[in-house]
């Protein structure tokens, strides 16, 4: 009997005893699954994978399941990937297995719980364990996790386990604890303060200390470096809140970590690595947001100072992989398909960021938002800087419009690794008119235009240059219908070219079909879809084109 049965055995014959010696409990879960049919067109970069030369298809499912009953829960996860492209956009992935596991037990003011365990410390920047399925992040811990209630107010929470890795884990040990609460000063002061106290410590396995060996012996004297079997983690965070104000504060501490540079120059011996040179600092991130909202007015005001806060479970991985911690992103969520285009990835190295929002209701149907960010690193090089408008106006319950204005500069040799690529410069002017027709119809319609700058060197515009986008959706009971194109009618210098080398004037079309009864939610879309990064909260990773049809399904239970 493999792994995967011997799980799925205990979690049913744990309900099954629970359901005999308790009662009726309750059940509930979840059932998520998308399907891509790969349609090959070289002339936009959808090929030269496997999934576009012979696979075709590839699709991802997730079935989740839980029951509660007495103070016990329990749940199951499993997941299926067959030739997906979520693990790497640029390979095909195949497995299945029990993707998740979970037995909780709530004692009067003990809670235990056993599996794989989502939790975080402040807002995550020592200790994230958390899921994002369109990046296949899931770095769940697998070990142990006990909560201890010592009041209403506070709490004190102590874990341990292994970080997971697919169907696996990665081999270095986890462990970490916090204590949290919330003081009022008096029952009738306006001021309340919710501080909070984490620690964590990451013990390197011995195979991946032997692998950052392995690496940096061959570094010149000047350059070595001497590994860390243990790095430790601390953070002080608190909120503050008085009437409408409200201040958030971390501050957070790294012991010394050896960790990958990809900046850093590469002097080896044996001759230069792909992914930078290997480093031993501490490190430390200062984190504050302050909010405010009364009446008509609304302003957040954000600063984050981050310098050498790479922290994986095993230093040698790269990308999404192995992150423990979690840093804020300092840009604003757009949603547009032109606002998100260009979307910064949080630099965990260097990075020194501010954001300002700042939303006002001039009437009740009338409102008004401006958003300014701004990202360099420690040395004032600039990685992004952002202005975004936004005027929104009601009429009765009708029709509204939302409107605006967005201008970016946006490292692209940094965040997408293309060297000597200038500073992309952007104009984002959109549209966004809502009408209803009745109660249970509507029909929306966006129109955007993307300016981007020249690129001096290459005598062309910057990157795939100008764009127009237009999107119409229609509504009606249980049915959405969504047609829209980008078109990148003024290319530039990474536009795809003809057999002459000319630069093509590529549509890249869409068209969306949705239909949802009670808790089932179900999709079909054709795509064209041009590269780019995409961006969950911060993290970021670049995505080839793509040519095909998509299939997805989305049911509550």
């Amino acid at each position: 009997m493999n792994k995967i049965m011997r799980t799925t055995i205990l979690i049913l014959v744990l309900w099954s005893t629970l359901s005999l010696s308790y009662g009726q409990g309750v059940f509930s879960g979840g059932f998520q699954s998308n399907a891509n049919f790969f349609l090959r067109d070289s002339v936009i970069g959808a090929a030269n994978i496997p999934q576009y030369d012979y696979q075709l298809f590839g699709a991802e499912a997730w079935l989740d399941l839980n029951y509660t009953i007495d103070g016990y829960s329990a749940g199951v996860r499993f997941d299926l990937f067959n030739n997906s492209n979520l693990l790497d956009p640029n390979d095909s992935y195949s497995a299945q297995g029990i993707g998740r596991w979970y037995i909780r037990k709530e004692l009067e003011k003990l809670d235990i719980q056993v599996g794989h365990i989502y939790n975080q410390i402040g807002s995550g920047i020592i200790y994230r364990a958390f899921e994002e399925r369109p990046q296949l992040i899931d770095n769940a811990l697998l070990g142990a996790e006990l909560r201890y209630n010592f009041t209403n107010d506070w709490n004190i929470t102590a874990f341990t386990g292994k970080q997971r890795n697919l169907f696996g884990t990665f081999a270095s040990v986890i462990k970490g604890g916090k204590v949290e609460g919330f003081l009022s000063l008096g029952e009738e002061s306006p001021v309340s303060l919710a501080p909070g106290f984490g620690v964590v410590n990451r013990t390197l396995d011995d195979e991946s200390m032997n692998r950052v060996i392995s690496i940096i012996k061959n570094y010149i004297p000047d350059e070595a470096i001497v590994p860390e079997y243990n790095t430790y983690l601390a953070s002080f965070y608190n909120t503050l809140s008085y009437k409408s104000f409200t201040w958030y504060l971390e501050a957070a501490y790294k012991t010394q970590d050896a960790f990958r540079d990809p900046n850093a120059i590469k002097t080896e011996i044996t001759g230069a690595t792909s992914f930078g040179r290997f480093l031993r600092e501490s490190g430390s991130v200062l984190y504050t947001s302050v909010s405010y909202a009364k009446n008509k007015l609304g302003i957040t005001l954000e600063a984050k100072r981050t310098e050498n806060f790479n922290f994986r479970t095993d230093p040698t991985l790269i990308r999404n992989f192995g992150q423990v911690n979690f840093l804020p992103p300092m840009n604003r969520q757009n949603t547009y398909r032109f606002t998100t285009r260009y979307s910064p990835a949080v630099q965990d190295l260097s990075e020194l960021a501010f954001q300002a929002d700042i939303k006002y209701r001039i009437k009740k149907n009338l409102s008004v938002l401006l958003n300014v960010s701004n990202v360099t690193t420690l040395d004032a090089d600039l990685l992004y800087r952002e202005l975004y408008t936004e005027i929104q106006y009601k009429y009765k319950r009708l029709w509204q419009i939302r409107t605006g204005l967005q201008i970016q500069n946006y490292n692209q040799e940094v965040y997408e690794v293309k060297p000597n690529a200038p500073i992309v410069e952007t104009i984002t002017p959109y549209l966004d008119f809502l009408y209803k027709i009745n109660r249970k119809k509507s029909i929306r319609t966006e129109l955007q235009y993307m300016l981007i700058g020249d690129d001096e060197k290459a005598n062309a515009k910057q990157d795939y240059g100008d764009w127009l986008f237009g999107q119409v959706e229609f509504n009606i009971p249980h049915w959405s219908f969504v047609v829209s194109d980008m078109y990148n009618f003024n290319p530039g210098k990474n536009s795809p070219t003809d057999d002459n080398g000319e630069k093509l004037a590529i549509h890249y079309p869409r068209v969306d079909v949705f239909y949802t009864h009670k808790s089932n939610r179900y999709g079909l879309s054709y795509v064209k879809q041009v590269e780019g990064v995409v961006c969950t909260g911060g993290i970021c990773r670049l995505e080839p084109a793509f040519s095909g049809f998509k299939f997805s399904v989305n049911s509550t239970f």
